[in-house]
């Protein structure tokens, strides 16, 4: 997993309406980038609603919110419009940036193992670094993790 410190990768993604973006393409803004297991379940629906909820918090103090998971392009879209995301939602189907952040890993559930993405937020400074690191995402009160 990359650490705090440790530069963005530079990495050509898809978001949910289908435009290619880099990571790059935010070089200013300091970023919320927030993976999650999938589109549409419960966890994910959590905490991608409690970020556009407080949507307006988080940009006021100058972060872009983008969420990344291993989805299609076709069911992030489906996902951003039956929540109506005001942020950016990228395919990684390829997990080119999932694996680059090293965010996919072994997981539990139910008392089975098998490997998925680790629910992880980066914040991301201006210049393109990372600052901290959540990865223990409380997924209803997250925007109060990334705030505080």
């Amino acid at each position: 997993m990359l650490k705090i410190g440790d530069n963005i990768p530079n990495i050509n993604v898809t978001t949910h309406k289908g435009e290619s973006v880099n990571l790059s393409d935010f070089k200013g803004k300091k970023i919320v980038l927030f993976f999650y297991p999938r589109a549409n379940t419960p966890g994910c629906t959590a905490q991608g609603c409690n970020l556009n909820d407080n949507y307006s918090k988080l940009t006021a103090q100058g972060y872009e919110v983008i969420g990344v998971s291993p989805d299609t392009v076709d069911k992030q879209n489906k996902f951003a419009d039956k929540f109506g995301f005001k942020y950016n939602l990228l395919a990684d189907d390829s997990r080119e940036l999932i694996d680059a952040f090293g965010v996919w890993g072994k997981k539990k559930f139910r008392g089975n193992e098998y490997e998925g993405v680790l629910r992880t937020t980066f914040i991301i400074n201006e210049e393109g670094i990372i600052e901290r690191i959540i990865d223990k995402v409380n997924t209803k009160e997250h925007t109060d993790q990334i705030i505080d």
